[in-house]
């Protein structure tokens, strides 16, 4: 073990006061210096933060981000969710694999370069896209790849490989991204001109009590998906008993297709936190958290930026706008690339430093959320919505949208569309009115609210985008006429077995038997009884899995199941006593690899 590892670790535990709870800031920065979390590492936090190795561990091997193994100085991530593999991935791939001589998950021979995919980076209307480090570059070709790796192997450091800025605060010296903003449409909710302020003065004006009134008013419902009145959230947590209440951000949008909460971070992050403020304020919390996704780091020293800017105006700190006795501050959580951490209670697991397991409920975070106090979970969205109310007024509020939903909607459209981007739309449009906007029109079909919603076709686009009917996070994926959508709907299993953080059975299990069924069929080897067979065990995964994740993850094989049936019935034969399922030239080929020769039982 090296003195100046032990040094090193020892001075980034300090810096988070040796609390475990910061095991998360720890081992990301122990990364950083090193390249991973050794085994020496990981012995070193375990000591210095007193607490079981096997903790660390557990979180060192719980997120993508984070790893063992040294990884090279430099990390190339491949974006690999449905919208760059339909634009392009496998062709990156192919250039990077020929450029570097090396596969996805190896690095170089000089140790300086390593290989991987992920999951979704929050770019899918620039497809494809490439992280390096935590530069990103989007609409990558062969010629881009050929000369990012040429530069890189002549030792150009990441953030000097940028041949352009994107659009509004994207230029920003301290973000300095090659990302593009694409808002298409702008509406009078998130993206209407901001004086800051104004909404909180008016909130500290006002009892507590009097706030979550006006949220109730507005009939605001949580714009994460599902919904959840906010006014009833920040009542219960604000009743609820504990010495201490926080209020967290949860800006985790991990969900393929989803991209809204990148600009909003981008360019309306004081709206973001004047509602969080407000929120500390209603419920009595004197701490906030912004649960920051790993693949969205380059923007953290932007919002550390406006973080300090609202501390320095007394929009955070002791005393907030001068209201005696009401105290607030917002730190930053980044997040090390887990999907499942979206779901409120792995997130709060995450912001505890351990490894992002959801926990049961009851208790409900607002009973009994962070470090066992009730805690308000709200996403970046709803944030902003709160701050219009406070700012503009309830009836204002509520004469958006449609009767059960109201306000705005912002909306990530991406895929076989003309304009994808992001689209701020009132509630209640028609999903014909949204295809027509973002220039989807002819689509064979539309994924609504990312991989865990639902999959619609042209039948069903007159129907409109609120809770009562299409309800969606954000995303909305478009699939024109020549899309496999049975090959869509295998890249969702893949990716939520993935993603499982394997607690319970039936996600970890269920999920995969779901895959391979699903495959069975479209090799053409399935039968009627197989229909059966993923309706049955899709709904019992839905039915009983512990969390968000398990509950909908085996939606995409239900909902085409419904809307699309025939796709699958075409691929079916009647029930034989022997159909061939099993091919065994295609078992023995690695064995035969190894021999050198094909087998002499069984003839190909």
């Amino acid at each position: 073990m090296s003195e100046n590892l032990e040094s090193v670790v020892k001075t980034i535990c300090e810096g988070f006061s040796n609390e475990k709870s910061r095991m998360m800031d720890i081992v990301r920065e122990v990364q950083e210096n090193f390249g991973g979390v050794s085994d020496d590492a990981m012995d070193l936090i375990a000591k210095q933060v007193q607490t079981p190795r096997v903790e660390v561990e557990s979180v060192v091997s719980f997120y993508a981000f984070l790893s063992k193994e040294q990884h090279g100085n430099v990390v190339i991530s491949l974006c690999d969710d449905i919208i760059d593999r339909m634009f392009g991935f496998e062709r990156i791939k192919g250039v990077f694999n020929e450029a570097l001589g090396i596969d996805v998950g190896e690095t170089t021979e000089d140790g300086s370069i390593t290989l991987e995919t992920a999951p979704c980076i929050g770019m899918c209307d620039q497809a494809p896209a490439v992280m390096v480090n935590n530069e990103i570059f989007t609409e990558v070709s062969g010629d881009t790849v050929t000369e990012i790796v040429e530069q890189l192997r002549d030792g150009v450091a990441p953030e000097r490989l940028r041949r352009r800025l994107g659009d509004g605060n994207n230029s920003n010296p301290l973000v300095s991204a090659a990302v593009s903003n694409n808002i298409r449409k702008e509406d009078e909710v998130i993206f209407a001109p901001l004086t800051c302020g104004n909404a909180l003065k008016k909130a500290i004006a006002m009892s507590p009590n009097e706030v979550i009134r006006d949220i109730k008013t507005a009939r605001l419902r949580g714009r994460g998906g599902a919904g959840f009145p906010t006014g009833m959230k920040w009542d219960f947590t604000r009743g609820a008993q504990g010495e201490k209440k926080f209020v967290i951000c949860n800006a985790d949008e991990g969900e393929p297709g989803t991209f809204k909460d990148r600009v909003i971070l981008t360019e309306r992050p004081q709206l973001l936190i004047e509602g969080m403020v407000i929120a500390g304020y209603a419920i009595g919390a004197e701490e906030g958290i912004i649960y920051l996704r790993g693949e969205y780091n380059y923007l953290r020293p932007y919002l550390e930026d406006t973080l300090q800017k609202a501390r320095n105006s007394n929009m955070l700190g002791t005393n907030v706008m001068g209201k005696e006795g009401f105290n607030f501050d917002i730190r930053i959580q980044m997040g090390a690339g887990a999907y499942v951490c979206g779901e409120e209670t792995a997130l709060i697991s995450s912001c505890e430093g351990l490894r992002g397991d959801p926990k049961n409920r009851p208790p409900f975070p607002a009973q009994k959320g962070y470090l066992g106090y009730p805690t308000s979970v709200n996403n970046v969205e709803t944030f902003c919505c709160v701050a219009r109310i406070l700012d503009q007024g309830a009836g204002w509020f509520s004469q958006i949208g449609s009767k059960g939903s109201t306000g705005t909607k912002l909306l990530s459209i991406s895929g076989d569309c003309r304009r994808p981007g992001v689209y701020e739309v009132p509630f209640g449009i028609k999903m014909t009115e949204v295809l027509e906007m973002a220039g989807g029109e002819g689509a064979a079909a539309v994924q609504v609210g990312g991989p865990s919603g639902q999959m619609i076709g042209p039948d069903d686009f007159e129907r409109t985008i609120c809770y009562d009917d299409l309800a969606t996070g954000g995303a909305l994926m478009i699939f024109g006429p020549k899309r496999d959508l049975l090959e869509v709907v295998e890249y969702f299993m893949e990716f939520f077995i993935e993603e499982s953080c394997g607690y319970c059975t039936p996600c970890r299990v269920g999920n995969v038997l779901l895959k391979q069924r699903l495959q069975k069929i479209m090799e053409g080897k399935g039968e009627p009884s197989d229909l059966a067979y993923l309706e049955d065990l899709g709904n019992s995964v839905k039915s009983t899995s512990r969390c968000g994740l398990g509950q909908t993850s085996a939606n995409p094989i239900l909902s085409t199941l419904k809307n699309f049936r025939p796709l699958y019935e075409a691929l079916v034969k009647e029930d034989q006593p022997f159909q061939p399922t099993f091919d065994i030239q295609k078992a023995l080929g690695v064995a035969k690899g190894i021999a050198g020769r094909s087998s002499m039982h069984f003839a190909e």
